[in-house]
């Protein structure tokens, strides 16, 4: 069982963090075993937003590259990991992982290996990280190891920010949008709603829209709101069901340039991973079933799964590539010039740098046609709201003529 634990350390520094013990009492005594004297121990749902607590624990990734880039640089140079780490621990002290490191460090120390002191976090080292490590550790080539990890972290995240800046500019322009037009129904167009009242002139339809639109937004807005909130959770509710993941994740891959943005994003995720676990040793069907981890789309989780039972029956990974509609000829003949030349981890590296060459442009071409889609739907947007505040006005003008 999970605890939570506060204590101070033989230097006076203050640290928090997760520890596995049967009851409160065993968890105390690890802790002071290894130096620390503990101020509170308890178990994580009987602190206050304690179900929540795993996600104040989570470190950033960028956190996590440095991490991983400071051991790998260090050992590299020769120092041990046990230096290394204490090292890392004075740097870091500051920093969101830093208690972390303080635990590792501690954990080693005890006589831990260095896979298993981390693998007590896995809401910050995946089980792909912890895999790998174990993996370097049983081989001697932990140095080597972290500095892929390293390069892999760094490329996922530079991938990552790719799409981010690729979806965040039309997002705020169509959040500054919403409250515009929020702001016109709530302020603006009640105060129109009286003048026409009073001038006692038949309304087009356009501005009895606005107006009834208007009504509803001040008079009905706590309902408007609970409403958002209720389609929400249950659209995520859904979407942890099966079903619903399946309509949804399949929905969004076809959607135009967002869909082929989205594809082209998982098979370089997947085929660098692939090819990591691969060039560490690791054995192609447990790399396989691994890798279906790190894509977070479901049909291609199922493919990638597919892909490994058939591995597994003796079909060449090619072949099992080809067999399915998400993996492009280019990625399968890719990975039949890695089995023919024994290279396959070669070949998987290179084809998710094409991928993630993919993904670039297609950033640069979505974000040179949602340009002039945003601002014409600005247009229409605003133009609707002030032909439907002008034209009656208009047409009482007219009138008077």
């Amino acid at each position: 069982m999970k605890f939570y634990y506060r204590a101070v350390t033989q230097y006076g520094k203050q640290i928090e963090g997760l520890i596995e013990a049967r009851d409160v009492k065993e968890a105390a005594h690890y802790l002071k075993r290894h130096q620390l004297i503990p101020i509170k121990v308890t178990s994580p749902e009987k602190i206050g937003f304690g179900r929540f607590f795993s996600i104040f624990q989570k470190s950033s990734t960028k956190d996590l590259i440095f991490f991983t880039r400071q051991i790998s640089s260090m050992l590299t140079s020769g120092l041990t990991l046990m230096q290394a780490l204490v090292i890392l621990r004075d740097q870091s002290r500051n920093t969101s992982i830093g208690p972390t490191v303080e635990t590792i460090v501690t954990d080693v120390e005890g006589g831990k290996t260095f896979s298993g002191a981390i693998e007590k976090y896995p809401q910050i080292f995946s089980s792909i990280y912890i895999a790998l490590i174990r993996t370097g550790e049983s081989s001697g080539l932990l140095d080597k190891v972290m500095i892929r990890l390293a390069d892999n972290l760094e490329k996922q995240q530079r991938l990552q920010q790719t799409i981010r800046s690729a979806l965040l500019y039309p997002l705020i322009v169509v959040l500054m949008m919403i409250i515009v037009t929020i702001i016109m129904l709530v302020f603006v167009i009640p105060q129109l709603s009286g003048l026409y009242q009073n001038l006692n002139i038949e309304l087009p339809l356009q501005t009895r829209i606005v107006l009834t639109l208007s009504d509803i937004v001040r008079t009905a807005w706590p309902l408007l709101l609970i409403g958002i909130v209720a389609v929400t959770y249950l659209t995520r509710r859904w979407y942890k069901d099966n079903t619903g993941r399946h309509i949804i994740d399949g929905y969004l891959l076809k959607l135009p340039i967002f869909g082929k943005l989205l594809g082209e994003s998982m098979l370089a995720e997947f085929c660098r991973t692939f090819g990591l676990l691969i060039s560490s040793g690791s054995l192609v069907v447990e790399s396989l079933l691994k890798s279906s981890k790190v894509v977070n789309n479901i049909h291609y989780q199922e493919a990638i799964n597919l892909v490994a039972r058939r591995v597994e029956k003796g079909i060449s990974v090619s072949d099992a590539l080809g067999s399915s509609i998400y993996f492009p000829p280019y990625l399968t003949q890719m990975v039949k010039i890695g089995e023919q030349t024994g290279k396959l981890d070669d070949s998987l590296l290179k084809a998710s740098e094409y991928y993630e060459r993919e993904v670039e442009q297609t950033v640069k071409t979505l974000t040179t046609l949602m340009e002039p889609l945003i601002m014409v739907l600005l247009a229409l947007g605003v133009g609707f709201l002030i032909f439907a505040i002008i034209t009656p006005i208009w047409n009482l003008l007219s009138t008077i003529q």
